[in-house]
């Protein structure tokens, strides 16, 4: 894998990031210490969510809309 120090990164940078982006990852150093490794991103589409994918693995109850109306209605009352 290709060294670049920082000094010269900061002046080529454009040319190393489109080497980077065809394939050639380099790592970024400073007094011979590694900072940094830059390489390609993954640019590959997001996963596709489908529509419908948890139909039949749950139920929903008739009276959702109305579970838990007793205490709700309790609570704005204070009674």
């Amino acid at each position: 894998m290709k060294t670049v120090s920082l000094d010269d990164a900061r002046a080529d940078l454009p040319n190393l990031v489109a080497r980077a982006a065809r394939g050639e990852p380099f790592l970024i150093t400073e007094a011979g210490q590694p900072l940094v490794k830059v390489e390609a991103a993954d640019r590959s589409p997001p996963a596709r969510r489908r529509l419908g994918s948890l139909a039949g693995q749950f139920s929903v109850p008739d009276d959702f809309d109305r579970m838990g109306e007793d205490e709700i209605i309790r609570l704005f009352e204070g009674t």
